[in-house]
């Protein structure tokens, strides 16, 4: 997750940097993003669980996720995303949230936000999530395209209000494709007219139905338009102090953006800019974030679900997580990563950490290929000269995304048995 709010509001500060060194961060233990039920009531499109409507087999029992529990918190993890499927139709999902709570995990709810109502504010009240993430996909028509089900978009909106209403922390999820890029702006007017603290941008990536949909993924051009509309409006916040946050996921070659942004606004502090992002170290698959899906597997991300690691039953997932023999947990644990093409070739590979590697997988087939949604042209990954000092798009925030064209589509990988 890239935390575009935190490094305006740096570029901003003038204060002297407390940790000048390139050191990547090394947390305690990973955040898991923790899929504790398969079964939705929405069929998204670019859903990676391929979720539906049902019940699916061989879910962890409440026992089962509360032994988990525990091997998770010994083990040093210090946050806890709990999602689905939908994870409010888990029957015991306050039950978890109330005992990971008091273990001291950073506890997040990831959802549709179409199942909270009156009848449960008071119980998500109660737990004290430190988040609550509503996955938003344009305004309203759109969002109900996208989430298949008439009235979603007032549903989630309804919900929405409610927690500001209790104060708990929410913020907007909003998964950008071709079809919905253009109501950026309008998203980001409602986040501001609601009074919507957080605001998560998620590029596509192909995995799940997401996969199957890849062809609606943006183009580069509508992309840079994209992080534009997000670094001019986080640039406004940090300079009038306000406290905001703007993220991005499922496309590291934003920080590298960011440099070339920065450099038309704050040149004097890039080289310091660029240390941070360094820390940072991009990409964070296997390394930092982990996944377990209600089926107990264990995966480097949420979009690798076709690639076990082991599974929590059979083994605890300090044992799994701590297995460096894994060969594809020791490719995305190594430093620099065994990229090819041009993320290898890429003078800023130590900041985005060679992004994406299940995309790169999905439309090559090879794990360590250049990650094909890298929107950066030669000249700013430094594999070719500029041919005009142009780094920033030419397209204003203001107007539409730029028209796009479908990218072809290739053959999909099944995820759980489902066929994709």
């Amino acid at each position: 997750m890239f935390r575009i709010s935190q490094y305006m509001r740096e570029l901003v500060s003038s204060a002297p940097e407390s940790e000048p060194g390139t050191q990547v961060r090394k947390p305690p233990g990973p955040v898991v993003i923790w899929n504790l039920i398969r079964r939705c009531n929405l069929t998204c499109k670019h859903c990676y669980s391929i979720s539906a409507d049902r019940d699916f087999p061989g879910e962890l029992s409440t026992p089962e996720v509360f032994r988990v529990m525990d091997d998770l918190r010994g083990f040093g993890v210090p946050v806890l995303i709990l999602s689905g499927g939908e994870p409010l139709l888990r029957s015991d999902i306050f039950d978890i949230s109330r005992r990971a709570k008091s273990m001291g995990f950073y506890v997040g709810l990831s959802t549709n936000g179409t199942l909270i109502d009156e009848a449960n504010i008071d119980a998500i009240d109660d737990i004290g999530y430190d988040y609550v993430g509503v996955s938003i996909d344009g305004m309203r028509e759109t969002h109900d395209r996208f989430r298949r089900m008439e009235g979603a978009f007032d549903a989630s909106l309804k919900g929405i209000r409610l927690c500001l209403e209790r104060g708990i922390k929410v913020g907007l999820r909003f998964t950008m494709t071709q079809d919905n890029a253009s109501e950026l702006p309008d998203l980001l007017a409602l986040m501001n007219d609601e009074g919507i603290d957080k605001f998560y941008l998620s590029h596509l990536n192909y995995a799940g139905r997401g996969n199957r949909n890849r062809k609606s993924d943006v183009i580069h051009q509508t992309t840079r338009w994209a992080m534009d509309l997000l670094f001019d409006t986080c640039w406004q916040d940090a300079k009038q102090g306000r406290e905001r946050e703007f993220v991005t996921g499922n496309n590291d070659a934003d920080a590298v953006y960011l440099l070339h942004w920065a450099q038309h606004h704050a040149p004097d502090a890039v080289p310091r800019l660029r240390r941070k992002l360094a820390s940072w170290g991009g990409n964070s698959s296997g390394v930092n974030i982990a996944n377990i899906d209600n089926l107990g597997n264990v995966h480097p991300d949420t979009f690798w679900w076709h690639y076990d690691l082991g599974n929590v039953r059979q083994r605890p997932f300090s044992e799994i997580w701590s297995d460096d023999s894994e060969p594809l947990i020791a490719g995305l644990r190594q430093r620099p990563r065994p990229v090819e093409g041009r993320c290898g070739a890429c003078v800023h590979l130590d900041v985005c950490g060679g992004n994406t590697r299940v995309r790169a997988y999905q439309l090559s087939d090879n794990v360590w290929a250049e990650d094909p949604a890298c929107y950066l042209s030669d000249a700013e990954i430094g594999i070719a000269e500029p041919p005009d000092g142009t780094t920033k798009s030419t397209w204003s925030p203001t107007q539409p995304p730029p028209a796009v064209v479908p990218v072809p589509a290739r053959k999909s990988l099944p995820v759980q048995g489902v066929d994709a």
